[in-house]
């Protein structure tokens, strides 16, 4: 499951349904917020980013986190290039659903596809009443450190790090798509290929345009 050069990058968005998945789609897409949740059966949206002052055409795939989809929504899957699972931070169920479900869901289905671990609605955290309730960070960052993700959290409505989501899924993409392409390069012609450090050095990610 990886793309050629030419093709679109798929980023699949995964995890509990009421998370918050299409909120960061559609605040990233349009700059809007929805203020009503409406649960997501699949949807797809797509936008132009640039990277290295190139055009990037990236496919956002929405899924339903409703168990009843369990075995319709890996379908959705094929041809992802990485997923973004994510939580909720006023969740702990939605934190817990990330081992016992979602991952084990996806390395099955897609195990050589990056995961990157999102923590949705982090506003909730700004004068939240019931704070005992919340997530904390930094038990969720050494989850992730143990099960090699990266991890960042976000809001929608704020619009915090939510640019920084998607770039994170691009580099993920690009870095395991050219981990992949070096594999099949003979070890000469891989010594004189430019590194992938270099080549991302100035990601710069910006919606132009949505479809």
């Amino acid at each position: 499951m990886h793309r050629s050069q030419c093709s679109p990058l798929k980023c699949v968005l995964v995890g509990n349904a009421a998370v918050g998945k299409t909120s960061l789609i559609v605040a990233y897409t349009t700059n809007g917020f929805r203020e009503t949740y409406r649960p997501t059966a699949f949807d797809n949206y797509s936008v132009t980013v640039n990277v290295d002052n190139k055009p990037l055409r990236m496919d956002l795939c929405d899924t339903a986190g409703n168990s009843r989809f369990d075995t319709l929504r890996p379908l959705s899957y094929s041809e992802a290039d990485v997923f973004l699972l994510c939580f909720k931070v006023s969740e702990p169920e939605s934190l817990t659903a990330v081992t016992e479900h979602w991952l084990p869901e996806l390395k099955t289905v897609c195990p050589n596809v990056p995961v990157i671990l999102v923590g949705t609605q982090n506003d909730q955290r700004m004068g939240y009443e019931r704070r005992k309730l919340l997530v904390d960070s930094k038990r969720v960052k050494r989850l992730a450190d143990q099960l090699e993700l990266d991890y960042i959290e976000c809001s929608a409505l704020t619009q915090l790090n939510l640019k920084e989501v998607f770039d994170l899924a691009i580099l993920n993409a690009m870095k395991n798509s050219a981990k992949i392409r070096s594999n099949k390069v003979p070890e000469k012609a891989r010594e004189r290929q430019p590194t992938f450090k270099n080549s991302f050095r100035r990601l710069v990610s910006m919606t132009k345009k949505f479809l």
